[in-house]
Parts: structure tokens; sequence; C-alpha cells
């Protein structure tokens, strides 16, 4: 062997031997360089995507953050991780507690991997009339799931304002009765921080800054609240829209017509969601279930995206503002969550 060959090899060894964690050869590497502790510093960092297929015959564009590609399939994994490590370094949540709250699955799924990892039981309460794909994945992954019946006028698929007020008041009193933690999506600032500290710059980040208009379905509003912070301080001229099911749209002051719509994970016609901040909105789009329902398909058979209702939502308004107010901007969305979590529902009954 050429003696300065082998020298070169050993110096090389060397170097990568001394580097330190997270940078090889003095470059930092990314997250797929390098193990990672565990699955909990897998959430976040997903792709941005431009959906050119949907928007062909249409002047503008949509770039799509791959929130289903978290973890736990949703992008709720970020607010379960960021609640739980709030309440870990302010002292609200001891070591051995248990962590309680009410989910559409979506956060409970994230709660029960991060609990699970950091070895805090988690205790699920969701509606019955939410698919049950998502309880068998939370209790899969170790969680407690405690189911509630809804109102004998719901019919499942269909989860109302007032089926999650049941939810709620089991909710309560199981944290009463086990002197528990309540990870309160809806009311906890991790909620938003989640995304202004991560989402919002990442699409930032991955952009170029280089988009006009964000629109957003409202469910605790944390994932609205927090991009769209981050956004304004960006750039105070992009535009932030919510986004709610036609006929339960609380939050544009319409009255509420249709509290039994399909599309699950928001849209529960809650008047009071203390998250959101008037001057972070610009507008709210309203959308039907079958413009739903059908964005979410076309997403999978022109874009190879499977998604959720609530993605399909989210790029449907996407679609209506660049056809009306919005032409010729570019517009970011997030794809909430898997496909796979409605399998069971009327979602994929083509």
């Amino acid at each position: 062997m050429d003696i300065r060959w082998w020298m070169m090899c050993s110096l090389w060894r060397g170097r990568d031997w001394e580097a330190p964690p997270g940078r090889l050869y003095g470059k930092e590497m990314s997250r797929s360089e390098r193990i990672l502790n565990s699955v909990v510093e897998a959430i976040g960092d997903t792709p941005l995507v431009e959906l050119s297929r949907l928007t062909k015959d249409i002047d503008g564009r949509i770039l799509a953050k791959m929130e289903f590609l978290n973890p736990g399939f949703s992008k709720k994994d970020r607010i379960a991780r960021q609640i739980i490590e709030d309440a870990e370094t302010g002292g609200t949540l001891k070591p051995g507690q248990t962590v309680v709250e009410l989910t559409s699955g979506n956060t409970g799924t994230g709660l029960a991997i991060v609990c699970g990892i950091k070895g805090y039981l988690f205790v699920a309460v969701m509606s019955k009339g939410n698919s049950s794909e998502r309880s068998r994945m939370m209790r899969a992954l170790g969680a407690e799931v405690v189911l509630v019946d809804q109102l004998p006028d719901s019919r499942p698929g269909q989860v109302s304002g007032e089926d999650m007020e049941l939810v709620e008041q089991a909710a309560q009193r199981i944290v009463e009765e086990r002197g528990a933690f309540r990870a309160d999506q809806f009311r906890l600032a991790g909620n938003v921080r989640a995304h202004t500290l991560h989402t919002g710059p990442e699409i930032i980040r991955q952009s170029a800054g280089a988009f006009d208009v964000f629109c957003d379905f409202a469910g605790s509003g944390g994932s609205f609240a927090g991009c769209a912070a981050a956004f304004k301080e960006h750039n105070t001229s992009i535009q932030c829209f919510i986004v709610e099911p036609e006929g339960a749209a609380i939050l544009l002051g319409e009255p509420v017509t249709h509290p039994n719509h399909r599309i699950q994970g928001g849209g529960y016609a809650i008047a009071d969601l203390p998250l959101l901040r008037s001057k972070h909105i610009d507008g709210y789009v309203t959308v039907t279930d079958e413009d739903a329902l059908h964005t979410a398909r076309r997403l999978a058979k022109e874009e190879g995206i499977f998604t959720g209702f609530s993605s399909g939502a989210n790029v449907s308004a996407a679609l209506e503002l660049l056809r009306t107010t919005c032409k010729g901007k570019t517009i970011v969305v997030l794809l909430c969550d898997s496909g796979l979590k409605y399998l069971s529902t009327d979602l994929w009954n083509e």
C-alpha cells in the first residue's frame, strides 16, 4: 500500500473519531445523517412540497407541509412534545405523574408517543364518534383510552361541539380523580410555541420566505396561531386565513346550522379558542364536507399524498383562494394527518 494513502486514511479516521456529536468533518449533520436518542427527536422538520398537479390549471401555487410524516402521523406530535417538555421545565409535571388530555386522536397519539418514551402514563379521553383507527393506535402505543358516548342525535364520524363538551367533562373528572397533569391543548402555550418556534420557521427557511398566504383549519387554533405569529414577524404582508366547515363557522360569526359535519379534528363550533389572536387573522374560508372529501381524494390520486379530512379542507380552501381573491399568489397549507387514520370512514369508500 502506498504510504501516503495509508497516512491520509489514518488522518480521516482520526477526524471521524474525534468529531463531536452532530458534526462530521467540521460540518453540522442533518437529522437524517445521525443516530437519534429516541423517536421524540424525529418529530418535526417535515418536507415542504409544491402541489403542482392540483394547480396546473390555476394561476398560483400551493406549498404543502407534510405533517403526516411525523412519527404519530400528524402535526400534533409537535405540540405533544412541546407541552410535555414545557411542563417538565416549569415543574408542573412531576416524575411518575399521569398525563390526561381530551383528543380527537391526533394529539392523543402524539402524547402517547412522548409520554411512553419519557415514562408517564397517558390517558386519552376521546369521543366514540372519532375513527376507530385512532383509539387502536393509541392503545398500541401504551395509552389508556377512555371512549365517551356521543349525544343520541350524533352520528359516528360527525363529532359536534356538544359531543366534545361531554369529552371535556370526562377529562376533568379523570384529572381530579388521579391527581393528573392536564395537557390542555386548548389553553397551554406549548401548543402555540411548538409552531412559533419550529413549524413556522421551518416553512420560512424551506420556502426562502417566498409565499404570500397561509390558511389553516381551526381545531384548537394552535397551529394557526403559532405559524401566523412566525409569519407575521417575518413579513407583515403575509395574509393568514382560518378555515372552518360550512355550517359550523362560528369564528367567522355565522350561525351553526351543521354541527355534525364530517371534517374530523376541528370545527367544533367553539367560539372561545383562547390561543387565537385577532391581530393575526386576515380572513376566513369555509369548506363543505363534500369539497374536503373530494380534495383529499384528489391529493391521493393526483399528488400521491394520502391524508385526512382536515388536509383536504386546507387544500380546498387554498384552491378557492387562488380562484378568487388570491390569484397568482403562493399559499402555504399544513397537511395535518395521514389518511391511514380514516380507513374505517367514508373518506375512502369510493
